[in-house]
């Protein structure tokens, strides 16, 4: 089997940002108590500890806002009940302005060695209308005291296509972004979710609706520039210099096992089983009190659905998926049973055969939802 990934989610922020459809819900101290040692009982009653792990991502919500000795506690239960390798990744998401050197520090000192780190956009305009908690001085204060603190591994998220936001705009922040010189960047096309704040004012004419078009040409703007400054763009969302992509999320796109613990978690068990826990905070803590599973949703998959996933998750990685490697796995030459959509999506400019390799192009990459769609 292999080594697997562990994902720990942190559902509470100290604000509801407007375009949000995670599960998360504003900071309570008590109820944070509560969570963790709800999250720390789910650990340990886990089927899958002995499990070798070599990366842990705290995701939320915002994770940061946990007093180092929390985070301390959640880690000494995953280090007791999996194996982490000697070079685990540990990454930790976090939210500019919520943090200060010393807590930063406390952080380093569990192990955590990679910060995920929540920009979106350098211009505080724009930060306001999302509803965000910080400013743009946050984030430059924020990725200075990470540097100062010994993070030698931080991530950049953006986002491209907000309501009124300008091509100008955009290239002033991936200006800023590569000035900087974080390690990864993630970059997000907005997506406007049905119930939150963001698509109420879109509908009310608060705010105008995103420009799919113009999200493109960002998106094409970026993916030049940073590959002019180094950057490698090996996944559709995701950028890194060499040597830093990020190990965990690349489990996920590759069909690797990942155990999820926490409210709306999900796993894989790197064959055939999906599963989920509760999305609410309140009903995951009360049903983990009670000495009862998470556990509200499993999948079973078909062989039909693990060959649908290895081709379209595969493909969201630039370099592409083995063909050959797909046929010996599952018997079908992807060729023959897929000809029809490789020849038109090929003249079409969105995919490309290398060899045994079959990848989306550039353009591609912005079109993948319809390239997938073909082939699933």
């Amino acid at each position: 089997m292999a080594t697997a990934g562990l994902y720990v989610h942190i559902p509470f922020c100290s604000s509801r940002c407007s375009y949000c459809d995670f599960a998360t819900g504003l900071y309570q101290q008590e109820l944070a108590e509560r969570y963790v040692q709800a999250l720390v009982d789910d650990i340990r009653k886990s089927r899958h500890q002995g499990e070798n792990v070599d990366t842990i991502y705290f995701g939320g919500g915002t994770p940061s806002l946990l007093a180092p000795s929390q985070l301390d506690l959640i880690l000494a239960t995953l280090f007791d009940r999996f194996k982490p390798g000697a070079n685990t990744e540990i990454t930790l998401e976090i939210n500019p302005g919520s943090v200060n050197t010393e807590k930063l520090r406390a952080f380093r000192s569990l192990g955590i060695n990679r910060a995920s780190f929540g920009a979106q956009t350098f211009d505080d305009a724009e930060l306001a209308k999302l509803g965000r908690s910080h400013n743009s001085g946050d984030t430059l204060r924020t990725f200075a005291d990470l540097r100062s603190v010994g993070f030698d591994n931080v991530s950049f998220d953006l986002i491209a296509g907000l309501p009124g936001q300008t091509l100008a705009g955009w290239q002033q922040n991936i200006k800023q972004s590569l000035e900087l010189g974080p390690e990864h960047l993630s970059f997000y096309l907005l997506e406007v979710h049905s119930g939150t704040p963001l698509a109420e004012h879109i509908r009310r004419g608060i705010q105008p609706e995103p420009d799919d078009d113009l999200a493109g040409v960002m998106y094409q703007w970026m993916i030049e520039q940073a590959a002019e400054a180094g950057y490698e763009h090996y996944e559709i969302s995701n950028l890194c210099r060499p040597g830093f992509h990020s190990r965990h999320n690349v489990k996920y796109w590759t069909a690797n096992p990942y155990f999820g613990f926490g409210c709306s978690a999900h796993s894989y068990d790197g064959a055939t089983r999906r599963w989920s826990n509760h999305r609410d905070v309140m009903k995951y803590v009360t049903v983990v009190e009670s000495g009862h599973s998470a556990v509200v949703e499993e999948q079973q998959l078909s062989q039909t659905d693990v060959r649908a996933e290895a081709l379209f998750l595969g493909m969201r990685m630039m370099q592409g998926v083995d063909l050959r490697r797909y046929r010996e796995s599952f018997g079908v030459d992807l060729r023959d049973e897929h000809r029809e959509e490789l020849d038109r999506f090929c003249k079409a400019g969105l995919l490309e055969i290398d060899g045994d390799l079959i990848r989306l192009t550039r353009t591609g990459a912005l079109l993948s939802n319809e390239v997938f769609a073909a082939f699933v």
